[in-house]
């Protein structure tokens, strides 16, 4: 599959890595030079310019492009890649980073596939482990990860993306 990221700081990079290494085409838009040549320097496609700009998300080839992310830090540059994806035929992610008041939650999530929020995510998280719980993010588990009786597993994906969930559930038996 292909995919678009927006902006590659923290969260866009290192959601750029994880497709990358799954085997899908990842093309990266940015317009910060250091992290232009940070993502030149791992070998990513990348488009250097501003996220919001359509001549720019065209550079990237949204028009065969599976799904696009607006994963920078600002939410207007954000929701105008995933419009601009919307109308290419691309599958949306929003990622927002403050909290806001209803209506403007709901306008966001009307008009994108998914709206994504890091900070709320790790927030949940921290709050799982301060209060005794295992809390695994699933894009970071090696291909080999042993989930025991008891552990907590939440799959944030559409099952068809992950390749393969092997589990043994009676004895030795080995079920995919």
């Amino acid at each position: 599959m292909k995919f678009v990221i927006v902006g590659f700081g923290r969260v866009g990079m290192r959601t750029a890595r994880t497709l990358r290494d799954e085997g899908h085409e990842v093309v990266v838009i940015e317009r910060d030079r250091e992290r232009v040549d940070r993502a030149r320097d791992e070998s990513f496609t990348v488009v250097e310019g501003d996220g919001s700009d359509e001549r720019v998300l065209d550079q990237a080839g949204l028009e065969d492009t599976d799904a696009i992310a607006g994963l920078t830090s600002d939410v207007n540059t954000n929701f105008s890649a995933c419009v601009v994806g919307e109308a290419n035929g691309c599958r949306t992610v929003l990622r927002v980073n403050e909290d806001f008041s209803g209506d403007l939650y709901e306008k966001y999530t009307d008009d994108v596939d998914e709206v994504i929020y890091p900070e709320r995510l790790g927030a949940a998280g921290a709050k799982t482990a301060l209060l005794g719980g295992d809390f695994n993010v699933i894009a970071d588990l090696t291909k080999e990860t042993v989930i025991e009786a008891g552990d907590s597993v939440a799959v944030m994906a559409n099952p068809e993306s992950i390749p393969e969930i092997r589990a043994t559930l009676r004895g030795e038996q080995a079920a995919t």
